[in-house]
């Protein structure tokens, strides 16, 4: 995975490269409003996600997720809070951004706790 230095360097590059979609996580889908598509947690693949801490606040962390969907054929950029402000959610969706693809990805203090 690349090194960048911020979230919206993270961004820009990822859109560079073909993540053009705005995503948002919206319950138990994430969903791409602009072409009104709602995917469950089978629709989609984490390709590459980049966690940040926030300048001010160690504990306030987003994590950047370059997502796919052959199904939709889509791809797209989902920012999601990690730490204090996080979903609190226990959807599918949550279990596989924080749990069944990233997890094994982290190593020692950055592995979700929740």
């Amino acid at each position: 995975m690349k090194t960048y230095e911020n979230l919206v360097d993270a961004t820009n590059d990822l859109m560079k490269r073909g993540y053009t979609e705005n995503l948002s996580l919206e319950g138990d889908t994430i969903d791409d409003k602009t072409r009104n598509i709602q995917m469950t947690a089978d629709e989609f693949e984490i390709d590459e996600f980049y966690r940040f801490e926030g300048a001010s606040n160690p504990a306030d962390t987003s994590i950047v997720y370059a997502v796919s969907s052959p199904k939709h054929n889509l791809k797209g950029v989902l920012i999601n809070a990690y730490g204090v402000y996080a979903n609190n959610s226990s959807s599918a969706i949550d279990a596989k951004l924080h749990h069944y693809q990233v997890s094994h990805n982290l190593h020692g203090e950055d592995k979700p706790t929740g």
